[in-house]
Formats: structure tokens, sequence, C-alpha cells
């Protein structure tokens, strides 16, 4: 049955609009983004067989255009939905932790993390440059590996802070296994770059690995002491 004919504030967008998004399941949300299905199958259960598929919502944004338009109801107008929307939460993300904010939100720092790296197939090491003030100055990108490895440098970590004049760093990177329990490569390599920031008289706030579904903090674990 189309949404059209389900019964009144029973479809997606009239739940959205009457309870709240929060009340949507996985499948409704997809399906507002998709907007409509196919002859017999609504946008509903279409967006039910893509996260069947893909394995859940993540692995919807995050697949391929040629997986995804594969797949019976799907084409390149709604992947580029999809894509639409995947960007638009980064973005907003990204917008919150913008040049000037204060860094005084730990949650806050963890998503635009997360959003920026969880999802990449690569390991890729970058670091947030602050001020004096822990005000953000720079999110940059400043090695990519393979998806086993990143050969990281502190020179460069060192050139880099030195030319954006940053007073701290949250240095931070992904492993694309999805484990995000850091390797004794991980430890030796952020005991390398805290002495090499420390001969400049920049601190090095925290390292930050992040995994599949949860992000390690060496602050936290008190290995930066």
């Amino acid at each position: 049955m189309a949404i059209k004919d389900w019964p009144d504030g029973e479809g997606p967008r009239d739940k959205l609009l009457n309870r709240g998004v929060a009340q949507l399941s996985d499948a409704e949300l997809l399906a507002v983004v998709l907007r409509n299905g196919l002859q017999g199958l609504s946008a509903v259960e279409l967006a039910r067989e893509l996260i069947n598929e893909f394995g859940g919502l993540r692995g919807v944004f995050s697949a391929s255009q040629t997986q995804v338009c594969k797949l019976a109801g799907m084409g390149p107008v709604k992947y580029a939905q999809l894509q639409a929307s995947a960007e638009l939460g980064t973005r907003i993300s990204a917008e919150k932790l913008k040049r000037g904010k204060i860094l005084s939100d730990p949650d806050l720092t963890r998503d635009y993390l997360m959003r920026q790296l969880r999802d990449r197939a690569y390991e890729v090491f970058a670091i947030l440059l602050l001020d004096s003030q822990h005000r953000v100055i720079q999110f940059v990108e400043l090695f990519r590996g393979t998806i086993d490895s990143a050969s990281v440098y502190p020179r460069d970590v060192v050139c880099l802070v030195l030319e954006k004049k940053a007073a701290a760093v949250i240095v931070c990177h992904n492993h694309p296994s999805g484990v995000a329990e850091p390797s004794q490569a991980d430890r030796r390599i952020t005991e390398r770059l805290k002495f090499a920031l420390g001969t400049i008289d920049v601190s090095l706030l925290d390292h930050m690995v992040i995994g599949d579904r949860e992000i390690v903090s060496f602050a936290e674990r008190g290995w930066l002491d």
C-alpha cells in the first residue's frame, strides 16, 4: 500500500510534523529522505530493504553509488538525496565547531570527530588546532595511510602548529577496523608528539582514537599525565 493511502496522520511526514522527529523509526526517517517508493513498495518498505541490505543507517549512507543504484527502486536521484542528507549532518556538526568556538563541550568534540573520521576506509591522522583560550583555529587532516596504519611525523605536526600559531592541540585518528582500542604504536607516537610539542610550549590536550561506535580518549585514561 502506498503511503498516501495510509490512515491520516500515520505517514512518516505527518508523524514527524504532528509528533516530532524523535518518534520516527529509522525506516520512517529514511523514507522521508527518499520521498517515495516504487510500484508495490512504499517508501518505508523500500527504506527497510535498504537498511537490511547495508546493515543499518550508517551502511546506507556510506554505500557507494554503484551499490545503492543496483537495488530495485533506487537510482542516481535517490542516491543524491541520501548523500545530501548525510553531508548536511556533517556540515551542521562542523558549523558547531567552527573557528573561534571555545572548546568546552567534550560531547560536541566527540560528535564532530566521529562524523569526520568514523566511516573512512583508510586510516587518517588529524589535528584540531586551538588558541590559548582553547578556541578552535582549524581542523586539519595531516596524514593518510593504508587501512592498517598511517605514518605520523612529529616534525610536520610541529611545523603546522607554529604556522597556525596554536597554543594547544587535540590529535585524533580512526581505526578502519572499527575497534577503537589504541595500539602500542598509537601510544608510542603520542609520547613522541607530546615531547615534540612540549619543546615549543604547546599542550597536547588529548589523543582520541575513533572506532565504529566509540572513541577512546588518552586523556581520560590518564595516559597524558
